[in-house]
């Protein structure tokens, strides 16, 4: 009868044929990690400048809908105050819009610089992790050569 094959054996003499540096791999977690850091701190910190700009947005308009909306003496001043709300929310909505713009902007350079330093840090992380493992390879090449002899 056949034997099962041991899955589990094979994949623990795999991985033991392959060491892996554990303090490589936290020092890849940890850039990891501060990578997450940084840019939950660059979102949060556009999500809070957004709400401060839709907050004055939404006060002005409504200022501008309590003066639209006053009794006035002659119909054409209905005419006039329903000019001015326009006038003025359009004038508001292209502020408000330069200003998401502006946050926007800024998010982009910011994510732009942790993406390339993170890519460097990771660079430099998987540099010094295949220097290692490139050692322990010669060297367990070596003792396999100098056993076999």
């Amino acid at each position: 009868m056949a034997k099962t094959q041991d899955y589990g054996k094979m994949m623990q003499d795999m991985m033991a044929a392959f060491p892996v540096d554990p303090k490589a791999m936290q020092d890849a977690f940890r850039t990891s990690a501060s990578l997450g850091e940084r840019m939950s701190k660059v979102v949060l910190e556009a999500a809070e400048k957004s709400t401060e700009i839709s907050t004055k947005w939404t006060k002005e308009a409504l200022g501008h809908v309590g003066e639209m909306t006053k009794v006035k003496e002659e119909p054409t001043d209905y005419t006039k105050a329903m000019t001015d709300f326009a006038s003025a929310s359009t004038e508001i909505a292209a502020e408000n819009m330069a200003a998401f713009a502006e946050v926007a902007k800024r998010v982009q350079m910011e994510t732009v610089e942790l993406m390339l330093a993170a890519g460097k840090d990771m660079s430099e992380d998987a540099t010094a992790a295949m220097k290692k493992a490139t050692a322990d390879v010669t060297a367990a090449s070596k003792k396999v050569a100098a056993a076999a002899k």
